[in-house]
């Protein structure tokens, strides 16, 4: 259980990402693709649903025991925070109102907020399309862990500690690696938040509002669906950089699973992913991929030759225009 790993440093390469050739060669095969396009009209209401349907929880923890309120905020709280957190990493692609309403979709983003408590869709939108842009890249792309989280989180007790405590890293990622001017959208974002925040407590006390912090919490920690964190990019084979899971659980994540084909498209929709597979299918089939976002997070904590240092990394070249 202490001891320590191998690896010491990320994986560091001297190429581009692999995406922007493995688009330009699969539109330039199947150009039909560039019909899948464009928002999802289904969108915005499956986000207003799941945004009442915590605001009915809400109210029905008001009263319960204390025991109750923990038990439903791990077993469903957690799971419809999670998924609105991936609500909008969809709507940060401009998926629910297109691009050409681009600030529709920002303040959608924030009343998609509400639910999670923790004001953050302002800020994920700037440093998200950083991370398509620059995937990998050193000072720029802050999906990828610190030099603090690789050197301590090193062993498995540690790598263990760390999941629980992913949401904090997320949150504070930023401020380490790439800061960045506070704009008034996150500011209105913060102002939105905490106003709703007061108002859940002055309404119906304390219980909903540890149901909502709590659930956010949980369900980006230790939980089946928080696997994707590491699905997504980290290197369980060298060289391989994304990775697809093609499991039930992308059925309450908006297709996120469907990484390859994500990064490939990031203007394609979660629900038109599974297309872009079945249509351009031999670019996919022999690429990496996961069937169970569980047994990812049992093999990050138990392998000892996978840590946060299981990413590649690149030195950028040229011009870099951030979000």
């Amino acid at each position: 259980m202490g001891n320590r790993l191998a690896r010491e440093d990320y994986e560091w390469v001297y190429t581009d990402q692999p995406h922007a050739d493995r688009r330009k060669a699969i539109l330039a095969k199947y150009p039909k693709i560039k019909t899948l396009m464009g928002p999802d009209p289904r969108l915005k209401w499956i986000v207003c649903m799941m945004v009442v349907i915590q605001f009915v929880a809400f109210y029905l923890v008001k009263d319960l025991d204390w025991k109750w309120v923990l038990f439903w905020t791990y077993a469903f709280g957690s799971c419809i925070n999670h998924s609105m957190t991936l609500a909008i990493h969809e709507i940060s692609h401009n998926t629910a109102f297109g691009n050409n309403k681009a600030m529709w979709n920002r303040y959608f983003a924030i009343f998609a907020n509400l639910p999670i408590g923790l004001p953050y869709s302002a800020s994920f939108k700037r440093y998200h399309l950083d991370h398509h842009r620059y995937l990998g890249g050193d000072g720029i792309d802050v999906d990828i862990p610190t030099d603090f989280e690789g050197w301590f989180f090193c062993t498995r007790f540690r790598k263990f500690i760390w999941i629980i405590l992913q949401p904090l890293f997320y949150a504070i990622r930023p401020l380490c690696i790439n800061p960045k001017p506070i704009t008034q959208l996150e500011m209105t974002n913060v102002a939105f938040q905490v106003t709703f925040n007061v108002l859940l407590y002055w309404l119906w006390g304390a219980k909903p509002v540890v149901y909502m912090l709590a659930g956010s919490m949980l369900g980006m920690g230790l939980h089946p669906i928080s696997g994707h964190f590491i699905a997504e990019h980290y290197m369980f084979l060298k060289g391989h950089e994304t990775y697809s899971y093609y499991g039930s659980l992308n059925l309450l994540t908006f297709n996120v699973g469907y990484h390859n084909e994500h990064h490939d498209f990031p203007s394609i929709p979660g629900r038109r992913l599974p297309m872009v597979k079945e249509i351009a299918a031999e670019y996919y089939a022999d690429l990496p991929q996961y069937t169970s976002w569980v047994k990812v997070l049992y093999d990050f904590i138990m392998d000892d030759t996978i840590s946060p240092y299981s990413r590649i990394k690149r030195k950028l070249k040229g011009e870099v225009k951030q979000e």
